[in-house]
């Protein structure tokens, strides 16, 4: 009776790790899948230099004039606007930093610090998007394995 208690148990944890590693053969090939479907459709996505011309072209970097403009402060770093400095006036007439607004619109949805109106088309900003979170996700097959190993015990570390 205890040899078939024993067999059960082996029995059960080699269907563990059978379904793990099923499963982290999924997840890669998916992975994997969606790579190649993103190589492959290049015209859907653009790079930051791409994007940042498309900004320079909506709202091109001028130089601050104190006389045209008056008094300024930029919304992001919430310092004054210095004679000459490089700033952006976007359509909805609000000044910020060039370097600012160009990190602002990088991290945000490309919407005026202030007031939320779209600087650039929503086709443009979800192109910009998708290879951000292509970058986003670098991990390994390594921290996979190490995940699934961490919630079924060292049982997989035999395997790799």
């Amino acid at each position: 009776m205890a040899s078939l208690s024993e067999f059960f148990s082996h029995l059960h944890t080699l269907t563990i790790i059978f379904i793990s590693l099923l499963l982290l053969e999924i997840v890669l090939l998916t992975r994997s899948v969606i790579e190649i479907t993103l190589k492959s459709g290049k015209k859907s996505i653009i790079s930051t230099t791409q994007y940042l011309r498309h900004v320079e072209e909506k709202s091109p970097a001028i130089s601050y004039s104190k006389k045209s403009m008056g008094q300024q402060e930029c919304a992001v770093c919430l310092s004054q606007i210095s004679e000459g400095e490089s700033v952006r006036k976007l359509k909805c007439r609000h000044t910020f930093h060039k370097d600012c607004l160009d990190e602002w619109l990088q991290q945000c949805l490309a919407t005026c610090p202030l007031c939320r109106a779209k600087v650039l088309p929503d086709e443009i900003v979800a192109k910009y998007d998708r290879v951000q979170s292509q970058i986003g996700y670098d991990g390994s097959d390594e921290e996979m394995i190490f995940m699934l190993s961490a919630l079924y015990g060292n049982s997989l570390q035999r395997f790799s």
